[in-house]
């Protein structure tokens, strides 16, 4: 797997602290970490807020795709755009630009699933706990390729995610 990686670009022989190869880190790890917190954060507040406001399960469902959908795009062209790889050894834009892309879709729809309940309590609760798992994802990945402490990881990401998720109930409830 490694000489594939190695063939394809994503691999070297250069390791990080955390013992990875710093180009699969720099060229598919880390956009695809800023990917799924996006995703992941940017999408909690209209999915929460409509689903607040609403009480329409259906709704929440259409406003975070449509949310996850436009922040996939948005981020896979300013990853790809942002950087043509040759000053930073980051790859190239259209790989990178396309794990960020798609990280972002993952992290705004895993929340968004639960809306296609027919009971909003239910989808609201499974929803919350989708995020939760979210968070805790993102922090595991800063500490296994980031030689980042997993608890402060967790804490950083939580308080994000937490300052997200109540906007969006306080503009639900406005």
């Amino acid at each position: 797997m490694g000489a594939l990686m190695e063939r394809m670009g994503l691999g070297g022989r250069e390791m990080t602290v955390a013992g990875h190869s710093k180009d699969f880190v720099l060229k598919v790890v880390q956009p695809g970490l800023i990917g799924l917190m996006d995703g992941s954060v940017s999408t909690l507040a209209p999915v929460f807020a409509v689903a607040v406001a609403s009480g329409d399960p259906r709704l929440t469902f259409l406003i975070g795709l449509a949310a996850a959908v436009g922040a996939a795009i948005s981020m896979a062209f300013s990853e790809g755009l942002s950087d043509d790889g040759s000053l930073t050894g980051r790859g190239g834009p259209v790989l990178r630009g396309g794990i960020t892309g798609a990280a972002t879709f993952v992290g705004g729809i895993m929340h968004t699933l639960p809306f296609l309940i027919p009971d909003v309590q239910a989808a609201l609760y499974l929803a919350f706990a989708v995020v939760g798992l979210e968070l805790l994802a993102i922090s595991y990945i800063r500490y296994r390729y980031f030689a980042m402490s997993f608890w402060m990881s967790a804490f950083q990401v939580i308080i994000g995610g937490a300052l997200v998720f109540a906007s969006g109930i306080l503009i639900g409830n406005a």
